[in-house]
């Protein structure tokens, strides 16, 4: 079983798919301007709907940073919520 996406989770998949350390991403740092690319973006995007969240590439692309992501991810995760009660 995987693990639950988290901000963390979040930051450890980027830093490994562009190789730095964790510790080098800040919630605000443009992701792209780190080495992040469209084919590594779409990478996570597909790494991450294994961990249960369906996350919109062209949403994504509006704001690459990590806190504009998890925006997205807490959103998704409201959504699924909302139609189970």
């Amino acid at each position: 079983m995987t693990k639950p996406l988290s901000l963390d989770l979040m930051r450890e998949d980027v830093a490994a798919i562009i190789h730095i350390g964790s510790a080098e991403i800040g919630d605000d740092d443009n992701l792209m301007d780190l080495g992040l690319d469209s084919m590594r973006a779409m990478n996570l995007v597909l790494i991450w709907q294994e961990r249960g969240v369906d996350l919109d590439f062209s949403q994504m692309a509006t704001c690459p940073t990590l806190a504009g992501w998890w925006q997205l991810v807490k959103r998704h995760m409201n959504e699924i919520a909302e139609t189970r009660s």
